[in-house]
């Protein structure tokens, strides 16, 4: 199976149209959360209308998941907490969301919500729970903050992740953990687009300016993941301990060539 792993697209519409397009070439896209922007002009029930057109595009090409980040909040529950109703709409489309835990092909996929509180974030963990009792094969989680302590929540002067997270993390052992939130980790000194965590490795595209997002790919296949973003590309193998520095990716393989091509465009 091969992923494409993207998060924090901020209602960037020209991001979104790169991953209508690099759809088509992989088995299944994963995002994982900040799907609208707090500070965009538009405010977010208008934004997520558009964005909800989007998932819809996406999924007409590829299976899709999603889960909500701090950006996509929209109302408060009963109990106060900030909470995304409106990404649930999308399971009309047939877009698994915040909640679900859906099995595509021998692997198990727990998508987290974005937690404001205590209900919300017990939800989570009770999910985590159920779903460990299912023993999948493979077992992906889906949750937009990475875990704290990790390179891949470092912001360049400390870490910004969920405490929560690493104590499940650590807990439950997943294969994988695909996050977002820290625009900066993959780019600076000290912080990183993988990590591992005994044997789960954690995944965090990053964010880049222009209309290609950077992105994580993952063929479940070979054993692979790649992290691209303009002008650079690394490589690890998910079989293997994690190096540091992670080598730079040399050849892409023939699936990724498509989105090479996209890699190409004007960043501007």
């Amino acid at each position: 199976m091969k992923c494409l792993h993207v998060a924090d697209l901020h209602y960037n519409l020209r991001k979104f149209d790169w991953v209508v397009d690099a759809a088509g070439d992989v088995d299944l896209v994963i995002l994982a959360g900040d799907h609208l922007e707090i500070s965009m002009y538009l405010d977010r029930p208008a934004q997520s209308v558009v964005v909800r057109k989007y998932f819809k595009r996406i999924r007409e090409r590829a299976p899709l998941l999603i889960s909500s980040g701090n950006h996509d909040l929209d109302v408060r529950d009963t109990a106060g907490e900030r909470i995304c109703r409106w990404i649930g709409k999308a399971r009309a489309l047939d877009v698994p969301t915040d909640g679900d835990s859906p099995v595509i092909g021998d692997t198990l996929f727990s998508l987290c919500p974005w937690w404001d509180g205590d209900r919300v974030k017990h939800e989570m963990i009770r999910q985590i729970e159920q779903d460990a009792l299912k023993q999948p094969k493979r077992w992906i989680w889906v949750h937009h903050a990475p875990p704290q302590d990790s390179p891949t929540s470092w912001t360049g002067k400390r870490f910004f992740g969920d405490q929560e997270l690493r104590a499940l993390i650590e807990r439950f052992q997943p294969d994988a953990v695909l996050s977002g939130h820290v625009h900066q980790s993959p780019y600076i000194d000290g912080g990183s687009w993988a990590d591992r965590i005994g044997r789960t490795w954690i995944f965090n595209a990053g964010h880049q300016l222009g209309p290609v997002p950077s992105h994580v790919l993952i063929d479940t296949e070979d054993g692979t993941a790649y992290w691209k973003c303009l002008g650079r590309g690394e490589t690890v193998q998910l079989d293997a301990p994690l190096e540091r520095p992670i080598p730079q990716m040399s050849d892409a393989p023939d699936w990724m060539r498509f989105m090479d091509r996209l890699l190409d465009q004007d960043p501007l």
